[in-house]
C-alpha cells in the first residue's frame, strides 16, 4: 500500500475533536507538529488544497507518517502542542530563540532577609523578578544603584549564616548588617519593600512615600535618619531625571513588533512598565515560510511559557486565530486578566512603531555583521589558500604548570560563532611531565579518532612545534583537513642589512601553514584576524578555566584529606555542615565541635592540624 493512501486513511480516521497532530517524515522523526480544533477537518485541509500556507507543499513532500493526540480543550491542545515543539524542536514549526541570555535581578521575599542578585534563568518560584535586562553591564549598574540607595545584604546565604562579625560592605554603609543583629526585621523590610517600588517602575509613588518618612524621622529629631532619607530622595530624582522615554499610563505591557524581508522575521519585545520604557529583547531571526500570524502565535506561546513575566496587556502588530486560546492561557498563568491589543492609533500604535523600528534595525545590524563573518572567512581561505571556506572552525589549546594539572580545550566557531554545545575539555592522562607537544598529540588523538564531525579549520594555539604536531595527527590517522598554527611572536623585519626587530618590540599574531617556511602576518585584513584572535583566545579562556578548577578542587580536598581519624564519611558531615573546605578551614573550635558526629577530641584534631598545615 502507497504512503499518500496510507496518510488518506488516518485523514479519514482522524478524530472530530480537540487535540495535536504529529507528522513524521521516512525515517520517524518528527518534522512538524500543529494543533486543532477539529483534528480531521484540519488534516483534511493539507490533502484538499485548502491550506494555502506557502510551506504546506514543502511540509506534505515530506511527510510519511501522522499521529494524533486528542485533548479535553483547544487550551490544551495549545499547551501540549508548544511541549512537543520543546521537545522535538521540528523543521517546521518556529523555534524562538534568545540571540543571548539576559540578566534579571532577583529577590525572594519568603526569606527573613532577602537579597537582590543577578541571575540567568528563573528556578525559584517563590522569588520576584525583574528585567530582563539588554545587557550584563545595564543589570549591574541598576544592581550597583540600588545597593547605594537602598543597602540590603549582598552575601550568600551560608556566608550569612557564618559570618562572625560585620563584613566590609557594613563598614563603608553598604549593608545594615542583619547578619548580627544590627537593624530589626521591621526595619530591613521597609528596605526590600522600596526595592521592590523602584525596581517595578513605582518611583514616583516611592519618592512621596520617603519623604513622609523624613518628615516623620525630622518630627522626632531623628536628624540623621531624616539626612540618610534625604539624600535617598535625591539620588531617586535624579534616576527619575534620566529616564526621559515616558508614554504615560500605569499599566505593564509589552509591545511585539515583528520586521519581515522575504521569508525572514526578526522579532524585539519592549517593555514598558508603568508608562515608562524600561528596555528591550530581541530573539534571534526566524527564516520559514509561513504566514506571520503564525509565527507570532508560536513565538508568544514559547516567549511566555519560558518563564517571562507576563504583563496586563500586550501589544501585537495583527488579530490572531487563535487570539481566545491564548488570552485563556495567558489568564491561566499570571491568575489576572491579560489583554492582546492591536492598535489602530494613538499611544500604544506608537510604542507599535517603535518595536518594528526596533526590529529592523536588529535585522539590519545582524545582516551587516553576518556580512562582516562572511567576508573574513573568505579572506582567510584566500590569504591562506584553504580548500574550503572555514565554516566550522576548532582550536586547541594547552593549560598545565609544570606538568600539573595539565588540561586540553576544544572549541568551536560555527559561521564565526561560538558553539558552546559543541566545546570539549580533556584531561592529560598519558603525559606526566611538562611536554606540550605530547599533550596536544594526545588531545588531537583523542579528538580525531572519533572522526565525526569534521571541521573546516583546525587552529592550534602555537607555532610550527604545535602545527607539526597536529599534521602528524591527522597524517597517522588519514584525515585530509586545513591546519594552522597562530602564535603571538615579536615581529621581525627581513632585510638585506639582516634580520632585526620591528622597533618598540610590539608582539603580533603570526600564522604558520604546514607548506610554507615563513609565517604570515594578517594585520593588513583586520576581519581575518579578529576572527582568528578570537577563537584562540576562546580555547585559551576554556582551557584555563578547566585547569583552574581542577586545581582549585585538589588544593580544597586536599586539606581534609590528610587529617588523621578524618576518613570519607567524617568529611562529607564537615563539608554539608560548613559548606566547603575553605570554611571548615576557618572555623573556630567551637564550630568544629558543634558540627554533627564531630566530638572535642576529633575537633582539636582537625582545628591543630588545619592551623599548622602548611
Amino acid at each position: 500500500m502507497s504512503e499518500k493512501i496510507i496518510l488518506k486513511e488516518k485523514m479519514t480516521s482522524a478524530p472530530r475533536s480537540p487535540g495535536v497532530y504529529i507528522m513524521k517524515d521516512a525515517q520517524g522523526k518528527v518534522i512538524y507538529v500543529g494543533k486543532a480544533n477539529d483534528l480531521k477537518s484540519r488534516i483534511s485541509s493539507y490533502f484538499t488544497g485548502k491550506d494555502t500556507r506557502p510551506m504546506a507543499p514543502f511540509l506534505m513532500a515530506r511527510v510519511n507518517d501522522i499521529e494524533f493526540i486528542t485533548t479535553s480543550t483547544e487550551k490544551e491542545a495549545l499547551i501540549l502542542e508548544n511541549n512537543l515543539i520543546k521537545r522535538h524542536r521540528p523543521r517546521y514549526n518556529v523555534n524562538l530563540r534568545d540571540d543571548k541570555t539576559y540578566y534579571h535581578l532577583s529577590l525572594d521575599p519568603t526569606e527573613k532577609f532577602p537579597r537582590l542578585q543577578l541571575v540567568r534563568k528563573r528556578v525559584n518560584n517563590a522569588a520576584l523578578y525583574f528585567g530582563p535586562y539588554p545587557s550584563g553591564l545595564a543589570a549591574k549598574e541598576t544592581l550597583r544603584f540600588v545597593q547605594q540607595v537602598f543597602p540590603l545584604r549582598s552575601c550568600r546565604n551560608r556566608n550569612f549564616k557564618l559570618r562572625p562579625r560585620p563584613c566590609l560592605e557594613h563598614q563603608i554603609g553598604r549593608c545594615p548588617a542583619p547578619c548580627k543583629g544590627l537593624i530589626d526585621e521591621d526595619s530591613y523590610r521597609k528596605l526590600v519593600e522600596n526595592v521592590v517600588s523602584f525596581l517595578q517602575g513605582r518611583r514616583r509613588e516611592l519618592i512621596s512615600g520617603i519623604k513622609a518618612q523624613m518628615e516623620e524621622a525630622a518630627q522626632n529629631l531623628n536628624f540623621e535618619e531624616a539626612a540618610r532619607l534625604r539624600d535617598r530622595i535625591g539620588a531617586l530624582e535624579h534616576a527619575l531625571e534620566r529616564q526621559n522615554v515616558d508614554w504615560g499610563g500605569t499599566k505593564d505591557q509589552d509591545v511585539l513588533g515583528v520586521y519581515a524581508r522575504d521569508i525572514n522575521y526578526q522579532l524585539c519585545i519592549l517593555f514598558v512598565r508603568g508608562g515608562k520604557l524600561l528596555g528591550s529583547k530581541s530573539f534571534a531571526p526566524v527564516k520559514m515560510k509561513m504566514d506571520p500570524v503564525e509565527i507570532i502565535s508560536s513565538c508568544l506561546v514559547q516567549y511566555y511559557d519560558g518563564g517571562a513575566n507576563i504583563p496586563d496587556e500586550i501589544i501585537i502588530p495583527c488579530l490572531l486565530p487563535d487570539e481566545a486560546v491564548i488570552i485563556e492561557w495567558l489568564t491561566d498563568k499570571k491568575e489576572k486578566k491579560v489583554a492582546l491589543t492591536v492598535p489602530s492609533r494613538g499611544t500604544k500604535n506608537a510604542l507599535l512603531d517603535l518595536a518594528v523600528a526596533n526590529a529592523r534595525s536588529l535585522w539590519e545590524s545582524g545582516q551587516k555583521k553576518e556580512e562582516q563573518k562572511t567576508a573574513g572567512m573568505k579572506i582567510l581561505q584566500e590569504k591562506l589558500s584553504l580548500t574550503k571556506l572555514p565554516q566550522r572552525m576548532e582550536c586547541y589549546d594547552i593549560s598545565n604548570i609544570s606538568g600539573k594539572h595539565a588540561v586540553g580545550s576544544m572549541v568551536v566557531f560555527q559561521d564565526g560563532e561560538p558553539d558552546k554545545s559543541s566545546y570539549r575539555r580533556y584531561r592529560i592522562k598519558t603525559v606526566s611531565e611538562s611536554d606540550d607537544y605530547a599533550m596536544m598529540y594526545e588531545v588531537l588523538s583523542r579528538r580525531f579518532t572519533r572522526g565525526e564531525n569534521l571541521p573546516d579549520l583546525v587552529v592550534v594555539d602555537g607555532g610550527k612545534g604545535q602545527l607539526n604536531v597536529a599534521l602528524s595527527v591527522l597524517k597517522d590517522l588519514k584525515i585530509k583537513i586545513d591546519v594552522i598554527g597562530l602564535a603571538k611572536e615579536e615581529r621581525v623585519i627581513f632585510s638585506s642589512k639582516g634580520i632585526s626587530k620591528k622597533k618598540g618590540g610590539k608582539y603580533e599574531d603570526r600564522v604558520y601553514l604546514s607548506r610554507r617556511k615563513d609565517a604570515i602576518y594578517l594585520s593588513a585584513w583586520p576581519q581575518a584576524l579578529r576572527m582568528l584572535q578570537q577563537v584562540r583566545d576562546e580555547a585559551h579562556r576554556f582551557a584555563l578555566s578547566y585547569h583552574h578548577q581542577l586545581k582549585q578542587k585538589e588544593d580544597l580536598s586536599s586539606i581534609l584529606d590528610r587529617i588523621e581519624d578524618v576518613g570519607e564519611a567524617r568529611r562529607k558531615i564537615l563539608l554539608k555542615h560548613f559548606g566547603s573546605a575553605l570554611q571548615v578551614k576557618n572555623a573556630t573550635l567551637e564550630q568544629l565541635q558543634k558540627a554533627p558526629g564531630i566530638g572535642k577530641e576529633i575537633a582539636e584534631k582537625i582545628y591543630s592540624h588545619l592551623r599548622n598545615d602548611k
